[in-house]
C-alpha cells in the first residue's frame, strides 16, 4: 500500500509551506519537515525547493505530485475493497438456543433462505433458561447472539427487543404422570375444577391475564397459584413433584420426562417468533425482511 507520507507531500505541495501543511494535517511543522526529508532520502530524489518565501516543487517533484493523488486514492479504494471482502466472506449469524427456546424453528427458516446468505455461517449459542436472568439475555440480543426464537407475549421482553411473529402455540395443561388427569387425551375446563393451577403471575402477559380473568370469573373452583413470569426447568420440576397442574404450551410437551401435557377444550394460544435487537445491523434487517416475505407466500 502507499506510504502515508505521500499525504504530507501533497499537503506541502498544495500549501507551499511547511507551516500551512502542518496546520492542515494537525501536526507540527517540524514533523512535516522530517517527513519530507525522509521521503526524499528514501526515494533518493530532490522533490522540494526550500526558499525563504516558501516551498516549490522541483521538476521531479511535479512528476511525483502528478501521480501521488491517484496512488493515494487507488490504495484507499483497494484497502476498502479488501476489508469489505473480508467482512462479507466471514459473516456469521449467531442464534440462541435453550431447552425452552430451541433453535429448531429458526433452522427451518434458514434452510429456506440460506441461499441468499451463501457467504454466512450459522453458529448456535446455548444459554440457560433461568427466570432470573432471561431479561438480561433478551436485553443483550445483538451481542451474544443475533436471533432467538421464542414464545413472546411478555411486556418486559417486548420492551427490550424487536419481535416478528411466526405462529402460535396452543396453551395446554401439564400434570405429573401419576395425576388423576394424566390418562386423558383432551381436557374440559370442568376437569380442572378443585385442582390447583400454576400460571404466571398477573401483569406481564396480556393473553395470560385475560385467561386468568376468565377462569377467576367463570370457573372459581379452579384454584390459581402464581408461578414466575418466565418459566425455567424448576417450574416444570415443581409441577412434576406435586399434584398441581401447570399452564404450559404445546411446544413444551417434552421438556420434562415426569410430565404429561394435555390439550384443553379452549382456543387460547400464544405467539412465537423471531426476536432480535432493537437496533439491528443491516444484514439482520435484511434477513428479517426476507422472513416477512416468506410469511406472505
Amino acid at each position: 500500500m502507499y506510504n502515508p507520507i505521500l499525504d504530507t507531500f501533497i499537503a506541502v505541495a498544495d500549501c507551499g509551506s511547511f507551516t500551512k501543511a502542518a496546520e492542515r494535517l494537525f501536526i507540527s511543522s517540524t514533523a512535516v519537515m522530517k517527513q519530507m526529508n525522509a521521503l526524499e532520502k528514501t526515494l533518493d530524489l530532490k522533490l522540494l525547493n526550500r526558499t525563504p518565501t516558501g516551498i516549490t516543487l522541483t521538476g521531479v517533484g511535479k512528476m511525483i505530485y502528478k501521480d501521488a493523488q491517484f496512488m493515494v486514492d487507488y490504495s484507499r479504494k483497494a484497502l476498502a475493497d479488501a476489508r469489505a471482502y473480508q467482512e462479507n466472506s466471514n459473516r456469521t449469524f449467531c442464534v440462541g438456543t435453550s431447552l425452552l427456546n430451541p433453535a429448531r424453528p429458526f433452522m427451518d427458516l434458514w434452510y429456506r433462505l440460506n441461499s441468499d446468505f451463501s457467504n454466512y455461517k450459522l453458529h448456535l449459542v446455548s444459554f440457560d433458561d433461568n427466570h432470573n436472568d432471561i431479561l438480561h439475555v433478551i436485553k443483550n440480543l445483538g451481542e451474544s447472539f443475533d436471533f432467538l426464537i421464542g414464545v413472546c407475549d411478555s411486556r418486559a421482553w417486548l420492551s427490550l427487543c424487536n419481535f416478528l411473529p411466526l405462529g402460535r402455540y396452543k396453551k395446554m395443561i401439564a400434570v405429573s404422570r401419576d395425576h388423576r388427569l394424566a390418562s386423558k387425551k383432551l381436557l374440559s375446563i370442568k376437569d380442572l375444577y378443585d385442582e390447583t393451577l400454576l400460571m404466571v403471575k398477573r401483569g406481564d402477559s396480556v393473553i395470560n391475564d385475560f385467561l386468568r380473568n376468565e377462569l377467576e370469573k367463570h370457573h372459581p373452583r379452579i384454584h390459581i397459584e402464581d408461578a414466575p413470569c418466565f418459566y425455567d426447568l424448576s417450574v416444570f420440576s415443581k409441577c412434576a413433584e406435586s399434584n398441581k397442574m401447570l399452564l404450559s404450551l404445546e411446544c413444551w410437551q417434552d421438556v420434562h420426562p415426569g410430565l404429561v401435557t394435555i390439550p384443553v377444550e379452549w382456543e387460547y394460544a400464544i405467539p412465537y417468533g423471531l426476536l432480535y435487537s432493537l437496533d439491528p445491523p443491516e444484514d439482520v434487517k435484511r434477513f428479517v425482511e426476507m422472513v416477512k416475505a416468506l410469511s406472505l407466500l
